[in-house]
């Protein structure tokens, strides 16, 4: 008796595995789309936890109403998406390992995987998505690592600026990472950061092809030259081309 009651549990709990990984690899983009976003104080200076205090959802409003307009350009009307400002959290996301092997990466991922679900309480709802804002003075950290996210259970670990003058780009790092956990792939050569032909590239059919004018979101910069490119300067001068489209299921 014992044994099956088991493996009734066994099977109950897979069960529940399928339908959650079935539910984040095809997004049903007719639904409202939560966006739950939590500030960590990554570095724990003083001027990060002024600007983290300041921080207001309404700051992300651009960013909601670029998502509807990429999005109605392919699908013919916008998404409903809302970002809601979740807890400051104390404790930092674990974080991503450098030249990780692939045993590094799994290892990583259930420790996210971990981390995302000791940091949820009731009070947060059911978000379709879960952001880790993790911020840093630009005055102790030049360059940030790189941000990552999961399509399999919606999470992402996101570092950012803690500065104004650094707030437009940071919409487009959270955004980009944002459409990392609803499966839109990276459009750029990992070892340079170059934006890959034609994938990456905003106006691939363009004549003469460079200089681009934007940047395709998840490739992240403007190509300039076949080697060379520069990093946006606000969410204006990016767009999500058919492919990242196709991978969202904007498109068929």
């Amino acid at each position: 008796m014992w044994k099956n009651i088991r493996i009734l549990c066994l099977l109950m709990v897979l069960l529940i595995v399928a339908i959650n990984a079935y539910r984040d690899q095809n997004q049903d983009w007719n639904k409202p789309i939560i966006v739950l976003l939590h500030p960590v104080n990554a570095d724990g200076q003083g001027a990060t936890q002024h600007y983290i205090q300041q921080l207001s959802v309404n700051d992300l409003s651009d960013a909601q109403e670029y998502l509807k307009q990429m999005s109605t350009q392919y699908r013919g009307q916008p998404i409903s998406i809302y970002f809601q400002m979740g807890r400051e959290l104390k404790q930092r996301p674990p974080k991503v390992p450098e030249n990780a092997t692939m045993f590094d990466s799994i290892l990583w991922s259930l420790k996210f995987r971990f981390y995302a679900w000791k940091q949820h309480k009731s009070s947060d709802g059911s978000p379709s998505v879960t952001l880790f804002l993790n911020y840093y003075d630009p005055k102790h950290s030049k360059e940030l690592k790189h941000s990552t996210a999961l399509q399999n259970g919606r999470i992402g670990s996101v570092n950012l600026f803690a500065s104004k003058k650094q707030a437009e780009q940071n919409k487009i790092v959270l955004v980009h990472e944002l459409l990392h956990a609803f499966g839109a792939t990276d459009k750029y050569d990992l070892a340079t950061g170059v934006p890959l032909y034609p994938i990456g590239y905003a106006y691939p059919n363009q004549q003469p092809l460079f200089p681009q004018a934007k940047a395709e979101l998840m490739a992240g910069h403007i190509p300039v030259s076949v080697d060379k490119s520069k990093m946006p300067d606000h969410l204006g001068q990016t767009l999500v081309n058919e492919i990242t489209a196709i991978e969202l299921g904007w498109q068929k």
